[in-house]
């Protein structure tokens, strides 16, 4: 049995973060990990996202060419080598990221790991112990309960972005980050995209006045935006949907499911350390504690906020409880940002949730057109 002070299960932004900070303060750390170093956020997620909504940018700027006295530009868009540079991207920052693992004092195990108790984990023959053990396991894609969702023509937001061609339709279900973004991306590089969304508007985390003019932004550059929408089917040539009582369909080449993610719990055999969690992910407290002590949840894998900086401010915030230390990382005010075109961001409580939890605030709205440098 191996034993080291702190078990990491995962090397997410949580998990690798959290890890180099133990060690540079003495600790001693194994870090568990079944497939690539990064998590979701640099495989398949934040980061070749954002890298396409680079590529995406670039050709929204080229067509607005003679807007900037450049008369007589002509591109060709070449998808496959946007897919190149988005993995070499990933590669790069990935070989960072096992550069920082292999830091004195991290051992980076290439297997999944499991529980065996609440102080004990076993990852293949081998059995390895800790103090303390942080999981930080990330999200994965939720799927929609209906006919047809193991069609072909169906893709989460990771197949999506290896897609080796730009589909003529695409039909997005879900309008929250995932969606928009690549609404945003796939409309600029010449999709027809079509957003269907169960609720009366998008982003529901964000403030509802800029949600609303996002949506029509996006709405002007060719968008279509099926609001109060619940798809019922998907068949071999799109979604069936129901809206307010009247069926309709969006046919299409491509449809992405982007309706949320879900805790990644599976497989860890939490029944045997005894950790609680629900249909939101592992329950923990102010210090990400879970119910067992000695063991942590950070990242998605608590439900709390699944955004990549989140979960690297938890997991610093953990090593700080684990060596008695206290910081002033506010866990409540974490921004967040949608990289759509143009980009939104937030942080703190919205105006209606100030409503709802009846707090008294002041309202101060500021327009694009009134920036000079818009």
């Amino acid at each position: 049995m191996t034993t080291s002070d702190i078990i990491i299960i995962g090397s997410g932004p949580g998990g690798y973060r959290a890890a180099a900070y133990a060690a540079a303060n003495g600790l001693s750390v194994t870090i568990f990990e079944e497939s690539h170093a990064g998590g979701t956020c640099l495989n398949c997620g934040c980061i070749p996202t954002k890298t396409l909504c680079r590529n995406a940018e670039v050709v929204d700027t080229l067509k607005k060419g003679e807007t900037f006295g450049i008369d007589g530009l002509s591109y060709q868009l070449n998808f496959g080598q946007m897919i190149s540079r988005k993995n070499q991207v990933v590669e790069t920052l990935r070989n960072g990221v096992e550069t920082l693992l292999s830091a004195p004092g991290i051992t980076l195990v290439r297997q999944k790991a499991h529980f065996i108790d609440n102080k004990t984990v076993a990852a293949g023959d081998e059995t390895y112990t800790a103090p303390h053990i942080i999981i930080a396991t990330g999200s994965k894609s939720k799927m929609l309960p209906v006919p047809g969702i193991d069609k072909p023509i169906v893709m989460t937001s990771t197949e999506l972005l290896d897609i080796q061609a730009v589909p003529q339709r695409l039909c997005i279900v879900g309008a929250g980050v995932i969606g928009m973004e690549f609404a945003s991306i796939f409309s600029s590089l010449g999709s027809e995209v079509t957003v269907v969304e169960f609720l009366k508007e998008c982003l529901p985390a964000l403030d509802s006045d800029v949600a609303k003019r996002l949506r029509q932004t996006l709405g002007k550059r060719g968008v279509n935006f099926l609001m109060q929408s619940g798809v019922k089917e998907v068949t071999d040539t799109g979604v069936i949907y129901d809206r307010k009582g009247k069926e309709g369909a969006v046919e299409a080449d491509v449809v992405l499911i982007a309706t949320g993610r879900a805790a990644r719990t599976d497989g860890l055999d939490l029944e045997k350390a005894g950790v609680a969690y629900d249909r939101n992910g592992i329950t923990t407290d102010e210090h990400l504690r879970t119910n067992v002590p000695g063991i942590y949840a950070i990242g998605d894998v608590n439900g709390r906020m699944m955004l990549a900086h989140a979960a690297t401010f938890q997991g610093l915030h953990v090593i700080n409880h684990i060596l008695g230390k206290t910081d002033n990382i506010r866990l409540d005010l974490i921004p967040a940002a949608i990289f759509t075109h143009p980009e939104a961001a937030c942080v703190g409580m919205t105006e209606d949730q100030c409503k709802a939890a009846g707090i008294n605030y002041t309202c101060r709205k500021g327009y694009y057109r009134a920036n000079g440098k818009a």
